[in-house]
């Protein structure tokens, strides 16, 4: 089983084929939690030279830290005490995360200028891919982004987090990265195309996400879930450690401004007069982050449960 591979050029034609991309991406969101977009609009020459800075970045900058980090030093006394226990608690994965107003990177050429405009470009097609679910959910085009905005203006979180899992000594001690859904909106996952490691949860088996070359992976955030009534699921997902290869992920989160109110859109809780059930409560996005960062490793349910409602 493989998740679903997508053209995406082709929600911008006509007739029968633009309204078979449509459904192939409802049926992504509703089915899966995640796909894999081709065609996406972001030039193989951008894509190429991302990979070639956040390699170059990771040999230069962070190799030789993550070499002698908590985590690696930890699992290697783990392994000789050789006690059958595994690392809970931690993730065999080194990150940071761009924003546009923190520090970033400056030893490796070429890296600020291209994650610029790498960034800027993402943040384009997260949008274009938030007006296709306003389509497929039968809402106002650009609802999703007003609601992430709290309204109009530009508000929304729009981050990037630059991962690499190194080669792991004793993959069987650790997670690359834990199992959680995410918190947010919707995530643009540029993966590495040979080494693989992150697997979904579909109908209580992992399954892997096939790396492929050069495709834009989408998965939905928690907030998509409440905002589409529970029609769009955001799916549990993990790293696994692997011994060989330095895995890069390169994943921009498009969430909601901390001031946003979520709930679902009303016109998914109504149809034709009749009520559908309200599953989910009303809140701000930040009282969700507050218990979030205290629940992301643990069941999704109880959170929306905790989040104080308005």
């Amino acid at each position: 089983m493989a998740i679903p591979v997508i053209d995406f050029s082709k929600v911008n034609g006509t007739g029968e084929e633009r309204a078979k991309t449509m459904a192939q991406i409802a049926n992504g969101c509703e089915e899966w939690g995640f796909f894999q977009l081709m065609n996406h609009g972001i030039s193989e020459e951008l894509l190429e030279k991302v990979k070639k800075v956040c390699s170059e970045y990771f040999k230069l900058e962070r190799e030789e830290i993550f070499k002698n980090s908590t985590v690696a030093n930890t699992l290697n006394a783990l392994a000789e005490k050789n006690s059958g226990e595994k690392l809970e608690n931690v993730d065999w994965e080194d990150v940071i995360t761009l924003l546009d107003d923190n520090e970033w990177p400056s030893k490796t050429s070429g890296f600020k200028e291209t994650m610029t405009e790498y960034r800027a470009e993402l943040k384009k097609l997260a949008e274009k891919v938030m007006e296709v679910m306003d389509e497929n959910l039968s809402l106002p085009k650009g609802y999703i982004k007003k609601a992430f905005n709290d309204g109009e203006g530009h508000s929304a979180f729009f981050g990037t987090k630059v991962s690499h899992y190194p080669p792991c000594p004793h993959p069987e001690l650790v997670n690359g990265l834990r199992a959680h859904t995410d918190a947010g909106g919707v995530i643009l996952l540029f993966q590495d195309d040979v080494v693989g490691g992150l697997q979904i949860l579909k109908d209580g088996q992992w399954i892997d996400v096939q790396p492929m070359k050069n495709t834009i992976v989408i998965n939905t955030g928690d907030q998509i879930e409440v905002l589409s009534n529970g029609r769009y699921k955001s799916t549990w997902h993990r790293v696994l450690a692997t011994p060989d290869g330095n895995r890069r992920s390169i994943a921009s989160f498009y969430n909601p401004s901390l001031k946003a109110t979520i709930a679902p859109a009303p016109g998914l809780v109504e149809k034709d007069g009749e009520e559908i059930n309200q599953t989910y409560p009303k809140f701000l996005f930040g009282d969700y982050m507050s218990v979030y960062a205290k629940q992301k490793f643990l069941p999704k349910e109880p959170r929306f449960q905790a989040v104080r409602t308005l």
